[in-house]
């Protein structure tokens, strides 16, 4: 339990130290806003402060932060600590720079903020890696909420010839369409704060019940292999670098947040509220990715739930009813199904904007919006229905899913550098060029093993990772200069 402690004190220390260093990169002042210099009552409207936090750490908190740690803990204590330390340091300053980037360049969305910082090829290839990812997100996150309430709240099957398991899914579905289409503070900022109640029970009540409870954690400097799971030879034997960190993806660092942080940058009355918006939401995220990892281990360590990958849904029901019996364990669950619904709301959403703002279609009314939403909303249908009927599909689909998530945010990184360069903050480029060469490392070294990448023998493929990280960082490092250069001479 002392390891978890600490990983806490690590998570919200740094926040408060590192976050505000961040800030004072940055630079936030008192200049207008987006939400007032072009407010249409559609996407760009003002909304209080807690509002937007509450918005933006529902957009970015999906399953990923549940289901990633409870595989990830499988690696041992270790997790403990290499989740608030990459938090701090990766994933909350990558929401961060995002943001506040897209809010100081007009409210525009990422592909835009990736056109801007890099040239044509770059965004072309950004565009489309982004517009998969969110498919994959509104599949996904339709999926395990769709999933975890079949099984683990109703009681039905959850299979793919059941008929509960579509209509479940097709109420989803049709929520999804309605926060897609309609006016930003009709739908999300009036359901939302609801979400965020329930959201907030689930992670505090579990958290609160792994100490009443007393639940075994091992400490970095126990026998790892001393209990029922042996954690040590799991370590040893799966690569913890990179698997770890492609598996614990959205508590770590998540590309797929750039995109949900440039909506809210619509909504935001004034840019002192970056920090808490961006940088301690993504805090937040570390938290529940925390509560969770040492809720798996601890149910693994009891025996009272078998540690399996593909079992990770059925932990979930299980830490929830264990901790708060069977009353408080539904509302709990019903606070885990609320975050993968809240993200793939947004995530479509962002994906409408984007592809409207790329290609010029007016959105204008909601009989346009829901034409382009129509089509995007057929992709992913045809996406689940695969994922559902085939027995390897969901497998499939959510490594799709976290390696294309953690790549996505290589763009992001390079877009933030390109953007220190240009406006004199050169000396802090180390800030995002340490996660960014840190997962381009990770990225490819997985993609060119994996058996859905290259299926490349893991040295080679380390020998590989390495270079592309090095050549991620000498090519910023070149065209930030280059770019920095052509500005001053202006």
């Amino acid at each position: 339990m002392a390891t978890f402690v600490l990983g806490l004190v690590i998570l919200f220390a740094g926040a408060a130290l590192y976050g505000r260093f961040c800030e004072r990169v940055f630079g936030p002042d008192d200049r207008e806003t987006p939400a007032y210099s072009k407010q249409d009552g559609v996407d760009y409207v003002p909304m209080q402060g807690w509002r937007n936090g509450l918005i933006n750490l529902l957009n970015i908190a999906g399953t990923g932060p549940i289901i990633g740690p409870i595989q990830g803990i499988l690696f041992g204590p270790i997790a403990f600590l290499t989740i608030p330390i990459g938090n701090i340091i990766g994933g909350a300053m990558h929401d961060y720079f995002s943001g506040m980037i897209c809010l100081r360049d007009g409210g525009t969305q990422m592909p835009d903020m990736i056109r801007r910082y890099s040239n044509k090829g770059i965004y072309a290839v950004y565009q489309v890696f982004c517009s998969v990812l969110l498919l994959l997100v509104g599949a996904v996150f339709i999926y395990t909420p769709g999933d975890i309430a079949a099984k683990q709240v109703f009681g039905f099957s959850g299979s793919a010839t059941a008929v509960s398991t579509w209509v479940i899914y097709g109420v989803i579905f049709l929520y999804y369409l309605c926060a897609t289409v309609f006016p930003i503070d009709k739908i999300i900022g009036r359901i939302y704060p609801i979400f965020g109640a329930i959201l907030l029970f689930s992670a505090l009540g579990v958290f609160i019940g792994l100490f009443v409870k007393g639940y075994p954690l091992l400490n970095v400097w126990d026998d790892w292999n001393g209990g029922l799971i042996a954690y040590g030879d799991y370590f040893g034997e799966k690569h913890f670098i990179p698997i770890f960190f492609i598996t614990v993806a959205c508590g770590i660092l998540s590309g797929f947040h750039s995109t949900q942080t440039a909506i809210i940058t619509r909504t935001m009355k004034s840019e002192k509220q970056g920090r808490m918006t961006f940088y301690n939401m993504m805090v937040l995220e570390g938290f529940i990715a925390m509560v969770w990892a040492a809720g798996a281990m601890g149910v693994y360590n009891l025996g009272l739930q078998e540690a399996a990958s593909n079992l990770a849904t059925d932990t979930i029901g299980v830490v929830c009813r264990d901790i708060l019996g069977n009353v408080g364990g539904v509302i709990a669950l019903l606070g885990v199904i609320v975050l993968p619904i809240t993200s793939g709301d947004t995530a479509l959403r962002a994906l409408r904007l984007s592809i409207s703002e790329s290609f010029h279609i007016d959105q204008s009314s909601s009989a346009k919006r829901l034409s382009l939403s129509a089509v995007i909303f057929a992709i992913v249908a045809v996406i689940l229905v695969f994922s559902k009927s085939n027995p390897e599909g969901f497998t499939i689909l959510w490594r799709y899913f976290a390696w294309s998530n953690q790549t996505l945010a290589l763009f992001a990184f390079l877009a933030i550098s390109v953007w220190m360069f240009e406006n004199h903050r050169q000396k802090f480029v180390w800030l995002p060029l340490i996660p960014g060469a840190w997962y381009a490392f990770v990225t490819v070294t997985y993609i060119m093993n994996a058996q859905i990448g290259f299926r490349i023998p893991w040295t080679g493929a380390y020998i590989i990772g390495v270079c592309a990280s090095a050549a991620y960082v000498a090519v910023i490092l070149w065209y930030g200069n280059k770019r920095a250069k052509s500005i001053s001479l202006k």
